[in-house]
Protein backbone atom coordinates (compact mmCIF):
# COMPACT_ATOMS: atom_id res chain seq x y z
CA UNK A 1 0.00 0.00 0.00
CA UNK A 2 1.39 2.99 -1.00
CA UNK A 3 1.83 5.75 1.33
CA UNK A 4 -0.23 9.08 1.17
CA UNK A 5 -0.38 12.56 2.20
CA UNK A 6 -2.64 14.93 4.13
CA UNK A 7 -3.15 18.06 3.89
CA UNK A 8 -1.32 18.87 7.13
CA UNK A 9 1.49 16.85 6.72
CA UNK A 10 2.25 19.68 4.00
CA UNK A 11 1.84 22.50 6.16
CA UNK A 12 4.23 21.31 8.47
CA UNK A 13 6.46 20.39 5.82
CA UNK A 14 5.96 23.42 4.27
CA UNK A 15 6.39 25.94 7.31
CA UNK A 16 9.62 23.64 8.43
CA UNK A 17 11.54 24.50 5.08
CA UNK A 18 10.23 27.64 4.88
CA UNK A 19 11.97 28.59 9.01
CA UNK A 20 14.35 26.33 8.82
CA UNK A 21 13.56 25.22 12.21
CA UNK A 22 11.18 22.76 13.71
CA UNK A 23 10.40 25.84 16.64
CA UNK A 24 9.67 28.29 14.75
CA UNK A 25 7.30 26.32 12.57
CA UNK A 26 5.54 24.69 15.50
CA UNK A 27 5.23 28.30 17.28
CA UNK A 28 3.48 29.39 13.53
CA UNK A 29 1.77 26.31 13.79
CA UNK A 30 0.22 26.66 17.23
CA UNK A 31 1.81 23.66 18.67
CA UNK A 32 4.54 22.48 20.52
CA UNK A 33 8.03 21.68 19.12
CA UNK A 34 7.94 17.84 20.97
CA UNK A 35 4.73 17.41 19.02
CA UNK A 36 6.02 19.02 15.29
CA UNK A 37 8.96 16.89 15.72
CA UNK A 38 6.68 13.53 16.11
CA UNK A 39 4.70 14.29 13.51
CA UNK A 40 7.56 15.12 11.04
CA UNK A 41 9.44 11.94 12.21
CA UNK A 42 6.45 9.56 11.41
CA UNK A 43 5.55 11.69 8.15
CA UNK A 44 9.28 10.50 7.07
CA UNK A 45 8.95 7.03 8.15
CA UNK A 46 5.54 6.67 6.15
CA UNK A 47 6.94 7.74 3.32
CA UNK A 48 10.67 5.68 4.10
CA UNK A 49 12.42 9.30 3.07
CA UNK A 50 14.24 11.55 5.02
CA UNK A 51 12.73 14.99 4.76
CA UNK A 52 15.11 17.36 6.84
CA UNK A 53 18.33 17.14 8.38
CA UNK A 54 17.90 18.28 12.14
CA UNK A 55 20.35 19.05 14.42
CA UNK A 56 20.86 22.40 17.33
CA UNK A 57 21.68 24.62 14.22
CA UNK A 58 18.16 23.70 13.03
CA UNK A 59 16.39 21.73 10.21
CA UNK A 60 17.87 22.17 6.36
CA UNK A 61 15.71 20.22 3.54
CA UNK A 62 16.91 17.46 1.98
CA UNK A 63 16.54 17.54 -1.82
CA UNK A 64 13.32 15.37 -1.15
CA UNK A 65 11.93 17.45 1.24
CA UNK A 66 12.82 20.20 -0.86
CA UNK A 67 11.02 19.43 -4.11
CA UNK A 68 7.99 18.18 -1.28
CA UNK A 69 7.59 22.14 0.42
CA UNK A 70 8.01 23.35 -3.45
CA UNK A 71 5.31 20.91 -4.59
CA UNK A 72 3.34 21.99 -1.07
CA UNK A 73 3.27 25.29 -1.37
CA UNK A 74 1.47 24.98 -4.75
CA UNK A 75 -1.32 22.37 -3.81
CA UNK A 76 -1.61 24.32 -0.69
CA UNK A 77 -2.09 27.40 -2.57
CA UNK A 78 -4.80 25.38 -5.09
CA UNK A 79 -6.59 24.23 -1.92
CA UNK A 80 -6.96 27.80 -0.83
CA UNK A 81 -8.29 29.11 -4.26
CA UNK A 82 -10.73 26.36 -4.76
CA UNK A 83 -13.79 27.57 -2.43
CA UNK A 84 -13.37 31.22 -4.74
CA UNK A 85 -13.53 29.14 -8.15
CA UNK A 86 -16.33 26.96 -6.78
CA UNK A 87 -18.48 30.28 -6.42
CA UNK A 88 -17.52 31.53 -9.23
CA UNK A 89 -18.32 28.34 -11.56
CA UNK A 90 -21.87 28.54 -9.75
CA UNK A 91 -22.30 32.48 -11.15
CA UNK A 92 -21.15 31.59 -14.80
CA UNK A 93 -21.49 29.30 -17.17
CA UNK A 94 -18.66 26.95 -17.56
CA UNK A 95 -17.27 24.09 -20.17
CA UNK A 96 -14.76 21.53 -20.44
CA UNK A 97 -13.44 21.25 -23.93
CA UNK A 98 -10.88 19.04 -25.47
CA UNK A 99 -9.80 19.07 -28.76
CA UNK A 100 -6.28 17.28 -30.39
CA UNK A 101 -3.01 19.16 -30.72
CA UNK A 102 -3.00 19.61 -34.21
CA UNK A 103 -6.55 21.51 -33.79
CA UNK A 104 -5.74 23.14 -30.19
CA UNK A 105 -4.97 26.17 -31.41
CA UNK A 106 -7.72 26.70 -33.75
CA UNK A 107 -10.29 25.28 -31.70
CA UNK A 108 -9.13 27.07 -28.43
CA UNK A 109 -9.20 30.42 -30.49
CA UNK A 110 -12.64 30.22 -32.15
CA UNK A 111 -14.02 29.43 -28.64
CA UNK A 112 -12.42 32.09 -26.70
CA UNK A 113 -14.16 34.36 -29.28
CA UNK A 114 -17.41 33.21 -29.64
CA UNK A 115 -17.68 31.48 -26.13
CA UNK A 116 -17.07 35.00 -24.59
CA UNK A 117 -18.60 34.70 -21.23
CA UNK A 118 -18.07 31.37 -20.32
CA UNK A 119 -15.95 29.60 -18.51
CA UNK A 120 -13.27 27.83 -20.99
CA UNK A 121 -11.63 24.81 -19.50
CA UNK A 122 -9.24 23.73 -22.44
CA UNK A 123 -8.13 19.99 -22.98
CA UNK A 124 -5.16 18.53 -25.28
CA UNK A 125 -4.74 14.68 -25.81
CA UNK A 126 -5.38 11.81 -28.39
CA UNK A 127 -8.74 11.70 -30.05
CA UNK A 128 -9.75 8.21 -28.62
CA UNK A 129 -9.07 9.69 -24.67
CA UNK A 130 -11.01 12.88 -25.48
CA UNK A 131 -13.99 10.56 -26.30
CA UNK A 132 -13.14 8.35 -23.58
CA UNK A 133 -13.24 11.25 -21.21
CA UNK A 134 -16.58 12.42 -22.70
CA UNK A 135 -18.10 9.01 -22.41
CA UNK A 136 -17.25 9.12 -18.78
CA UNK A 137 -18.63 12.66 -18.07
CA UNK A 138 -14.67 13.96 -17.69
CA UNK A 139 -15.26 16.43 -20.27
CA UNK A 140 -18.38 18.50 -22.18
CA UNK A 141 -17.37 18.05 -25.22
CA UNK A 142 -14.83 17.23 -27.58
CA UNK A 143 -14.13 18.31 -31.31
CA UNK A 144 -12.00 15.17 -33.09
CA UNK A 145 -11.03 13.78 -36.51
CA UNK A 146 -11.56 10.49 -35.75
CA UNK A 147 -15.22 10.08 -34.93
CA UNK A 148 -15.84 8.40 -38.15
CA UNK A 149 -12.96 6.19 -38.31
CA UNK A 150 -13.44 4.29 -34.56
CA UNK A 151 -16.32 2.37 -33.04
CA UNK A 152 -17.71 4.91 -30.33
CA UNK A 153 -18.81 3.82 -26.71
CA UNK A 154 -23.12 3.65 -26.68
CA UNK A 155 -24.71 7.22 -25.66
CA UNK A 156 -22.56 9.30 -27.22
CA UNK A 157 -24.14 11.94 -29.67
CA UNK A 158 -21.65 12.92 -32.82
CA UNK A 159 -22.20 16.33 -34.21
CA UNK A 160 -20.46 16.50 -38.12
CA UNK A 161 -19.21 19.81 -38.25
CA UNK A 162 -17.72 19.59 -41.38
CA UNK A 163 -14.67 18.54 -43.55
CA UNK A 164 -11.21 20.07 -44.92
CA UNK A 165 -9.68 18.76 -47.96
CA UNK A 166 -5.84 17.49 -48.14
CA UNK A 167 -4.10 20.13 -49.79
CA UNK A 168 -0.58 19.98 -51.77
CA UNK A 169 1.59 23.04 -50.08
CA UNK A 170 4.50 24.14 -51.93
CA UNK A 171 7.03 26.05 -50.28
CA UNK A 172 8.83 29.25 -52.08
CA UNK A 173 11.75 28.03 -54.07
CA UNK A 174 10.36 24.66 -54.22
CA UNK A 175 11.66 22.94 -57.49
CA UNK A 176 8.57 23.10 -59.88
CA UNK A 177 6.68 19.74 -60.38
CA UNK A 178 7.35 17.20 -63.00
CA UNK A 179 4.55 16.72 -65.65
CA UNK A 180 2.58 13.97 -66.34
CA UNK A 181 0.59 12.14 -63.49
CA UNK A 182 3.77 10.97 -61.53
CA UNK A 183 4.57 14.78 -60.47
CA UNK A 184 6.19 14.07 -57.20
CA UNK A 185 7.92 11.06 -58.44
CA UNK A 186 11.58 10.53 -56.59
CA UNK A 187 10.69 13.82 -54.50
CA UNK A 188 10.70 13.85 -50.67
CA UNK A 189 6.60 14.85 -49.65
CA UNK A 190 5.95 15.45 -45.66
CA UNK A 191 2.45 14.77 -44.80
CA UNK A 192 0.38 15.16 -41.64
CA UNK A 193 -3.44 13.94 -41.70
CA UNK A 194 -4.66 14.50 -37.84
CA UNK A 195 -6.63 11.92 -38.38
CA UNK A 196 -6.10 7.34 -38.63
CA UNK A 197 -5.45 7.70 -42.30
CA UNK A 198 -1.69 8.27 -42.40
CA UNK A 199 -1.02 4.58 -43.78
CA UNK A 200 -3.30 5.60 -46.43
CA UNK A 201 -1.56 9.03 -47.07
CA UNK A 202 1.66 7.22 -47.09
CA UNK A 203 0.55 4.37 -49.63
CA UNK A 204 -0.40 6.57 -52.10
CA UNK A 205 2.43 8.79 -51.95
CA UNK A 206 4.31 5.90 -52.25
CA UNK A 207 2.59 4.92 -55.15
CA UNK A 208 2.83 8.43 -57.14
CA UNK A 209 6.78 7.45 -56.92
CA UNK A 210 7.11 9.77 -53.76
CA UNK A 211 9.52 9.35 -50.89
CA UNK A 212 6.60 10.01 -47.80
CA UNK A 213 8.19 11.45 -44.62
CA UNK A 214 5.21 11.82 -41.33
CA UNK A 215 5.84 15.25 -40.02
CA UNK A 216 5.59 15.56 -36.39
CA UNK A 217 2.53 17.73 -35.76
CA UNK A 218 1.07 19.95 -38.71
CA UNK A 219 2.66 22.75 -37.47
CA UNK A 220 5.90 21.14 -37.80
CA UNK A 221 5.26 19.80 -40.95
CA UNK A 222 4.86 23.07 -42.54
CA UNK A 223 7.37 24.43 -41.28
CA UNK A 224 10.04 21.86 -41.94
CA UNK A 225 8.38 21.46 -45.69
CA UNK A 226 9.54 25.28 -45.64
CA UNK A 227 12.74 25.22 -44.12
CA UNK A 228 13.76 22.04 -46.78
CA UNK A 229 11.55 23.60 -49.77
CA UNK A 230 9.37 20.38 -50.30
CA UNK A 231 6.07 19.78 -51.09
CA UNK A 232 4.07 19.10 -47.72
CA UNK A 233 0.60 17.44 -47.86
CA UNK A 234 -2.05 18.76 -44.73
CA UNK A 235 -5.49 19.77 -44.46
CA UNK A 236 -6.21 22.94 -45.85
CA UNK A 237 -7.33 24.49 -42.43
CA UNK A 238 -3.89 23.88 -41.13
CA UNK A 239 -1.99 25.27 -44.28
CA UNK A 240 -4.38 28.64 -43.75
CA UNK A 241 -3.97 29.00 -40.53
CA UNK A 242 -0.36 28.70 -40.13
CA UNK A 243 -0.27 30.35 -43.88
CA UNK A 244 2.77 31.64 -45.23
CA UNK A 245 1.53 34.27 -48.46
CA UNK A 246 4.61 32.43 -50.56
CA UNK A 247 2.78 29.25 -50.24
CA UNK A 248 1.04 27.67 -53.34
CA UNK A 249 -1.52 25.42 -52.49
CA UNK A 250 -2.66 22.97 -55.18
CA UNK A 251 -5.17 19.92 -54.80
CA UNK A 252 -3.56 17.02 -52.59
CA UNK A 253 -2.11 14.12 -55.10
CA UNK A 254 -3.71 11.79 -53.09
CA UNK A 255 -7.62 13.01 -52.60
CA UNK A 256 -8.87 12.82 -49.32
CA UNK A 257 -10.27 15.05 -46.13
CA UNK A 258 -10.19 15.53 -42.09
CA UNK A 259 -13.73 15.18 -41.48
CA UNK A 260 -14.60 17.05 -37.97
CA UNK A 261 -16.78 16.15 -35.38
CA UNK A 262 -18.33 16.98 -32.16
CA UNK A 263 -18.58 14.38 -29.54
CA UNK A 264 -20.94 14.98 -26.44
CA UNK A 265 -23.07 13.22 -23.63
CA UNK A 266 -26.78 14.21 -24.67
CA UNK A 267 -28.41 16.62 -24.06
CA UNK A 268 -25.62 19.17 -25.78
CA UNK A 269 -24.40 21.85 -23.56
CA UNK A 270 -26.78 24.72 -24.55
CA UNK A 271 -24.11 27.93 -24.61
CA UNK A 272 -22.42 25.38 -27.25
CA UNK A 273 -25.18 24.82 -28.87
CA UNK A 274 -26.06 28.28 -29.67
CA UNK A 275 -22.83 29.09 -30.97
CA UNK A 276 -22.09 25.95 -32.61
CA UNK A 277 -22.53 27.55 -36.26
CA UNK A 278 -20.41 30.41 -36.00
CA UNK A 279 -17.51 28.36 -33.94
CA UNK A 280 -17.50 25.58 -36.63
CA UNK A 281 -17.14 28.59 -39.41
CA UNK A 282 -14.21 29.98 -37.60
CA UNK A 283 -12.43 26.55 -37.17
CA UNK A 284 -13.38 25.52 -40.63
CA UNK A 285 -13.13 28.85 -42.64
CA UNK A 286 -12.28 32.54 -41.15
CA UNK A 287 -14.72 34.65 -39.71
CA UNK A 288 -15.72 38.16 -41.43
CA UNK A 289 -14.25 39.92 -38.98
CA UNK A 290 -10.84 38.40 -39.46
CA UNK A 291 -9.74 40.18 -43.14
CA UNK A 292 -6.17 39.62 -42.72
CA UNK A 293 -6.20 35.97 -42.99
CA UNK A 294 -7.63 34.37 -46.94
CA UNK A 295 -10.53 32.31 -46.78
CA UNK A 296 -10.09 28.88 -45.69
CA UNK A 297 -11.30 25.83 -47.74
CA UNK A 298 -10.05 27.48 -51.38
CA UNK A 299 -6.79 25.93 -53.06
CA UNK A 300 -4.55 28.91 -53.80
CA UNK A 301 -2.27 28.63 -57.14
Amino acid sequence: MRPSLKTEDLVLVEAVSRHGSVGAAAKELLTTQPSASRRLAALERRLGIRLFERDTTGARPTPAGRELARRGVRLLADLDALPAQLAAAMQAPSLSLGTIQGLAPIVFTAARIELAGVTLQAEVEHGPTLIGRVHQGLLDAAIVTIAEQAVLPHGLQVTGLGASPLVLVLPADTAPLAPGKKTLAGREVLYSSMDLAGEHLHAGLTGLGALPQPGPTIEATLRIARYRKVPAVVPVLAARWWDDRTDRLLPSPVPGKVVLSLVTRPPRPSHLARVLPALTARILGVAQDAPDRPELGVARR
